[in-house]
């Protein structure tokens, strides 16, 4: 089912002998819109490259889409939006009870098209789809969600009721880094509640997010319900001023996201976005040895860095200190390697630019007076000489100061501060403009207690190195690196973003009854 839905949304040809999919110079595939309930081509005069990259071959073409394409599409939601709204919320129900187990029998396919275009490992890739999977599990408990108030006899003979009722058009702007699980933050909530929802994925890697486009499709969601189309900047400001759009979802850089909020704020839609980080790891010497050098590694380098809940800096407390020579030794045993190669732990980063842009981060902090305790820069795969690899890095003796430090780099590099205490970390960390996540490391309560009491920073892990929380709680970025007064997913959002709230007062008094 998963290759046939491949080639509904790709236009490819396939190997007469093999029977796979053709990504050859000679026969690159082009990326669909979907529109109205079709995956249709794009009549577009522009068109994007999409790369793979461990190897920089072209493996497929992305449209922009037209402004009449965008316009069709906005249009098919605005016409799907009110027979979807009234359909019953157990029928929007089964739909999406339907499409979680499409996902669930087609993750290994949804995983291999992530590592095409994406870069990481098959695992790191199935586990995107997985946790996709489970905020789509969790908007099939949207019967308990979506479940209004009611105060009788507010007063004498009067009632108050309130409904939670879906607000039009929603729209989302998925970035590179997470192909299935953000997307799946952002259309199965806003549908469920009765919206209709424009997607634009991102343009280096749309084919997952067409994958899971058809699954809805064949799980029985209206034509209209979910469109989707492809582009840069044009479609970033068409979404941002459409009238007919009431809500924007956006996971990416600080510098896309205060534009998109703002923009799109300006013309009166409600936006959430999810920016950059700086998330810290406080390693206190109390700290189980074992167990936190082997979660450093694995938060610092899982899916190459590229993840804004990367554990990407270091505070090792008093003593802890000692442990950096063991903490380099196992980052070099991880292997770098394309994500579809067995034993791969660290595939390649998603762009030469992005290979550039962390290379230079890293002889930054060494020209600022870092040392550079392990250098992943000249990392070399055979058999993949052309890809965008970068190795783990290591770079200690860094301040505050440095560049390494104030920017997010984004890739596999773990830069180690040291402070004399706790007090000292907790200053650092909330010293830092973002406020996405932070873990301490340590086996004292007391220790435990008094940081997550006083960092300052949404999502806090106590011996947890990647606090991302599941859907029953909320994903709460803070400071720099959210916008906006709903949190994606969770009891807090109780898809707020989705919906609006209406609250009727009902007389129960009789025709000649005084109310009062």
């Amino acid at each position: 089912m998963a290759a046939l839905a491949l080639r509904s949304v790709l236009r490819t040809k396939v190997h007469p002998k093999t029977g796979r999919l053709c990504y050859s110079s000679s026969s690159v595939s082009t990326v669909k819109l979907f529109i109205d309930g079709k995956f249709v081509e794009s009549k577009s005069s522009e068109w994007l490259d999409i790369h793979n990259p461990a190897t920089n071959e072209v493996i497929a073409r992305v449209p922009k889409a037209t402004q009449e394409e965008m316009l069709a599409a906005v249009d098919s939601c605005s016409r799907a939006f009110r027979s979807w709204s009234e359909t019953s919320i157990l029928s929007r129900q089964q739909i999406f009870l339907r499409y979680q187990q499409l996902i669930k029998d087609n993750i290994k396919e949804l995983a291999k098209s992530i590592t095409l275009e994406q870069g990481k490992t098959l695992a790191d890739a199935e586990g995107d789809v997985f946790r996709g999977l489970q905020v789509v599990e969790h908007a099939c408990s949207i019967t308990s969600l979506m479940l209004g108030e009611t105060l009788p006899s507010i007063t004498k003979d009067m009632d108050t009721y309130t409904y939670r009722l879906p607000i039009g058009v929603c729209a989302g702007i998925a970035p590179f880094n997470f192909p299935a699980m953000i997307p799946l933050w952002m259309f199965p909530m806003g549908m469920v509640c009765g919206n209709t929802y424009l997607l634009k994925p991102s343009e280096r890697v749309p084919t997952c997010a067409m994958l899971l486009a058809k699954m809805l499709q064949d799980a029985g969601a209206p034509d209209g319900t979910l469109n989707v189309i492809h582009g840069q900047h044009a479609a970033v400001n068409f979404i941002c001023d459409h009238p007919a759009i009431k809500a924007i979802s956006f996971v990416g850089s600080n510098q896309a996201g205060e534009y998109i909020y703002e923009r799109g704020s300006k013309n009166g839609k409600r936006v959430q976005s999810n920016m950059g980080a700086k998330n810290h790891g406080v390693v206190m010497p109390d700290a189980n040895k074992e167990n936190t050098l082997n979660q450093l590694v694995g938060a610092a380098f899982g899916a190459a860095g590229q993840r804004c809940m990367a554990l990407s800096t270091a505070i090792l407390v008093g003593e802890a200190r000692r442990w950096l020579p063991e903490l380099v030794e196992r980052a070099k045993a991880l292997r770098v390697n394309a994500g579809d190669q067995p034993g791969a732990d660290v595939g390649p980063l998603i762009s030469p630019q992005a290979r550039d842009r962390v290379c230079s981060l890293i002889q930054s902090g060494v020209d600022e007076g870092a040392q550079l305790l392990l250098d992943g820069r000249n990392v070399k795969v055979k058999g993949y000489e052309n890809g965008n690899f970068v190795g783990p890095t290591i770079i200690g003796n860094v301040t505050p100061r440095m560049k390494c430090y104030k920017e997010e780099i984004f890739g596999p590099v773990l830069i180690v501060l040291e402070a004399d205490s706790l007090d000292d970390a907790i200053r650092l960390v909330n010293n830092n403009p973002y406020g996405n996540g932070t873990a301490i490391f340590t086996t004292n309560g007391a220790a435990a207690r008094k940081y997550t009491h006083e960092v300052d920073v949404g999502q806090i892990g106590v011996n947890v190195p990647i606090p991302v929380p599941l859907p029953m709680f909320s994903f709460t970025g803070s400071r720099g690196s959210f916008r906006g007064d709903t949190n994606f997913y969770g009891k807090q959002v109780r898809p707020v973003l989705h919906i609006f709230c209406a609250s009727v007062w009902v007389s129960t008094a009789s025709e000649n009854s005084p109310i009062t």
